[in-house]
């Protein structure tokens, strides 16, 4: 979303020589922080003695967390609160599963041995919850007389991707009470797995490398977890711009992945999506587009590479995926069927993010509050087919699976949409209008 989120510094774009066209990614958000179930909770207090306890029963991730939260909103001890897990939708991030069990809360403590259910309805979610916070990023690079990146810079503006687990500040409920309690500040944090800059950093061997995150403490609107946090935009535009680079080199975008990997799993995951994908290089029919897009997850995760094949209706603007084809090493293979639908399922998660989602807003609240318009991927549009080919290792270490597929989805439609079209969109979601636009432009 660009209206209302803090602007990056201005600064001239950085060209020289043989360096590619500067890649940017404007402001926007990709999708909401949930799968947008709706929520419930029931709560109950009951007076063993003199002091009263309650009892939920949200489908909250984290009971211990939220038993905290809940007893710093009410201004109880931790242990005069329990919090019973109960069964729910699931999501991938941050809903508003928390949030209903604090209104469950308040209302329950006012009427004390009364059973109490809250539930939120679709609209109440749609716009209480977190978002996905929303990123820009902005890359150059150059290339030698070989035709190998010789100079790579990689900026990344984005908030906090996570504010959960959180104190009474981090419930809606607790922030409307006649004492408040404020939000936490958004906090820098470098780790290892990464936040914002989750895979900002390439695996790829280039020996010149700048890569800064430029933290934004506040956002416009409520942010927290999204799947695969910082990730999804970070490889996005990273893949993308290698895909740039490989047209400046006169490079088939396969063989210049290639050329800047050391690492044999990562060459191995490439080669062979390329291989079962029937990957060739040649262009396909007019109006289709072939796209390639490769990252090891948080860079020490599952390695995965993707090619997809797609359509696209200059007309009408609209994207259709027609079969993608993966290739993964999550480590030592414990449930193969497991991975193989995580994966899929990871496929099309990113492709409704990256093809339909985005928040809407006024000057006063969220507008994007039901299935119209939070328009989300539909049956018709799940490609016709999605294969999964796992690597074999046996043992080596286990390296998970479940959010490998959400950064080389986006860029591989990216890169498949350039090669249909010659036009190359910079902002997510890539929604008719602005293919229609970009086609037209062109």
């Amino acid at each position: 979303m660009s209206a209302r989120a803090p602007s990056p510094p201005t600064r001239p774009s950085r060209r020289s020589g043989t360096a590619a066209p500067i890649w940017r990614r404007g402001w926007a958000i990709a999708a909401p922080a949930t799968a947008r179930a709706t929520r419930w909770a029931r709560w109950r207090r009951i007076a063993p003695g003199p002091v009263a306890r309650p009892r939920a029963g949200p489908p909250t991730q984290g009971v211990y967390p939220d038993r905290k939260a809940i007893a710093e909103m009410l201004r109880l001890p931790p242990e005069r609160v329990r919090v019973i897990h109960t069964e729910g939708s699931g999501c991938y991030g941050h809903n508003g599963a928390d949030d209903a069990a604090a209104d469950a809360a308040l209302i329950a403590s006012k009427l004390p041995g009364r059973p109490v259910r809250v539930q939120w309805m679709r609209e109440q979610e749609h716009a209480g919850e977190p978002y996905g916070p929303a990123m820009m990023i902005e890359a150059a690079a150059s290339l030698d007389g070989n035709g190998r990146i010789d100079r790579w810079t990689f900026d990344v503006w984005s908030n906090t991707h996570t504010t959960r687990p959180g104190g009474a500040g981090a419930l809606l409920a607790a922030r409307h009470l006649a004492e408040p309690f404020p939000a936490e500040p958004a906090a820098m944090q470098i780790t290892p797995a990464g936040n914002g800059d989750r895979n900002a950093i390439p695996l790829y061997a280039i020996p010149n490398s700048r890569v800064l995150w430029h933290f934004l403490p506040d956002m416009p609107l409520r942010v927290s977890a999204l799947r695969s946090l910082g990730a999804y935009a970070n490889v996005f535009a990273l893949e993308s711009m290698m895909d740039d680079l490989a047209l400046l080199a006169g490079a088939d975008p396969v063989e210049f992945r290639l050329r800047h990997l050391e690492d044999p799993r990562a060459r191995r995951v490439v080669e062979m999506a390329a291989e079962r994908f029937g990957w060739t290089g040649a262009a396909p029919a007019p109006g289709f587009g072939h796209g390639f897009a490769f990252a090891r997850y948080k860079n020490h995760a599952a390695y995965l590479a993707l090619a997809v094949e797609l359509s696209v209706d200059r007309g009408s603007g609209r994207v259709r995926m027609t079969r993608a084809t993966a290739a993964i090493d999550s480590g030592e293979i414990v449930n193969p069927d497991g991975i193989r639908n995580q994966t899929e399922g990871g496929i099309i998660q990113a492709m409704s993010w990256t093809l339909f989602e985005r928040v809407a807003y006024d000057d006063t609240r969220v507008t994007s509050v039901d299935w119209a318009s939070y328009p989300i991927l539909r049956f018709a549009s799940v490609p016709d087919r999605i294969d999964v080919h796992i690597v074999e290792r046996p043992g080596e270490p286990f390296l998970g699976t479940g959010e490998a597929a959400q950064g080389p989805t986006a860029a591989a439609i990216g890169n498949a949409i350039r090669a249909a079209t010659g036009r190359r969109l910079r902002d997510l979601p890539f929604t008719p209008d602005r293919v229609r636009e970009s086609t037209a432009a062109g």
